[in-house]
């Protein structure tokens, strides 16, 4: 496919999804934010900011190039960097945390600089794939680590104007079975509280179950949560109404939640947002090109890559908000067409940080 055939394709694609467009610049776009892990993304958009635990996690997620060269040196003086850290700032991370969650703290702490000796060693037998391994268990401690941290306190207002719509103070795990198969996915709430929060109540209503995948663009998207009838949303049984969620976007370094206002309108042209369309299988949430705060229950999967759109640059950021990101089950993704529906989608951990406030 050649570039004018894309630029083609995504024209038509997202016109469909309520995005308004400027043409751009193709020849030298910046590179953007390439990360295309979604354990990466959720791990670094979660609201921490103990500087040790960062410093040891961004040590270890910056090995890929390192590890790709096979520059096994360069990775032991990262691993003894990350040691000597985790050494010296135990007793002030174990500090920072919230008294009720220092026990298993403690319990990660020791089990990281497990982890830790294991990845030194791997760097000296040069081996790989347990390098790889280790640093991924590494990285699960450190992502558990920073789960404590945040305790149970929600660190961000919610507008008093959306207090009739539900939110999801945190993150939640659903699986989504679909006739291809099943994906795993993480909600993420702290970015996105009234968009995931209103995703995982109809995920709990049973809302998704028995939709057909309505749209099934090769390489682009996928989108459901169309339901039955004439209807293109959920239908709230006190008010007779549809029930919308305002377009809900964090960018970094800001202290408010952008509600309503693209980047474009703001201004933001180039910002990266929290939660960016980066990786293949983000989720993000459906509105009509007439209004920002229309969304009701209609959501999609990003399926392109980002080389091709890079975050910041491409044609969602900052005119959709992204809620998740499926991290098992990226081939099955790959399978689905509009002969396919999403069986059920459900809940496996974070139904009780669902709030509602009807």
């Amino acid at each position: 496919m050649t570039h004018k055939q894309i630029l083609i394709s995504l024209l038509t694609i997202f016109a469909t999804l309520g995005l308004t467009w400027t043409e751009p610049a193709v020849a030298g776009l910046p590179p953007g934010n390439a990360i295309k892990d979604p354990y990466e993304i959720l791990r670094n958009s979660l609201p921490v900011e103990q500087p040790d635990i960062r410093d040891i996690q961004h040590t270890l997620e910056e090995t890929n190039e390192s590890l790709k060269g096979k520059r096994w040196p360069l990775l032991s003086k990262a691993i003894s960097h990350d040691q000597f850290l985790l050494s010296r700032s135990k007793q002030k991370i174990l500090e920072d945390l919230p008294k009720e969650n220092r026990q298993e703290g403690e319990r990660l702490l020791s089990e990281l600089a497990e982890n830790l000796d294991n990845l030194q060693n791997e760097t000296i037998e040069q081996n790989k794939s347990r390098f790889l391994d280790e640093r991924r268990k590494s990285l699960t401690k450190i992502s558990d680590l920073e789960a404590l941290l945040l305790g149970d306190d929600f660190p961000y207002s919610i507008p008093e104007e959306f207090n009739d719509l539900p939110r999801l103070l945190g993150r939640a795990n659903v699986t989504i079975k679909t006739t291809k198969g099943d994906l795993a996915a993480v909600i993420d709430g702290y970015n996105a509280p009234l968009t995931s929060g209103a995703f995982v109540d109809l995920a709990l209503k049973g809302f998704y179950d028995g939709l057909p995948i309505s749209r099934a663009e090769d390489f682009y998207i996928l989108q459901s949560g169309d339901p039955k009838g004439p209807e293109k949303g959920y239908i709230d049984p006190n008010t007779k109404e549809e029930r919308h969620v305002p377009l809900e976007i964090r960018v970094k370094g800001e202290q408010e939640t952008f509600y309503n206002k693209t980047f474009e309108e703001l201004g933001l042209y180039q910002e990266t947002p929290i939660l960016p369309f980066s990786t293949f299988g983000t989720l993000g949430w459906a509105h009509s090109s007439q209004a920002l705060d229309d969304g009701s229950s209609q959501f999609f999967f990003l399926l392109y890559e980002a080389e091709l759109n890079p975050a910041g640059r491409n044609l969602v950021d900052g005119r959709n908000a992204a809620f998740g990101y499926v991290v098992e089950g990226g081939e099955i993704l790959k399978k689905l067409t509009v002969e396919d529906e999403i069986i059920s989608i459900k809940v496996v951990t974070g139904e009780n940080r669902l709030e509602s406030h009807a």
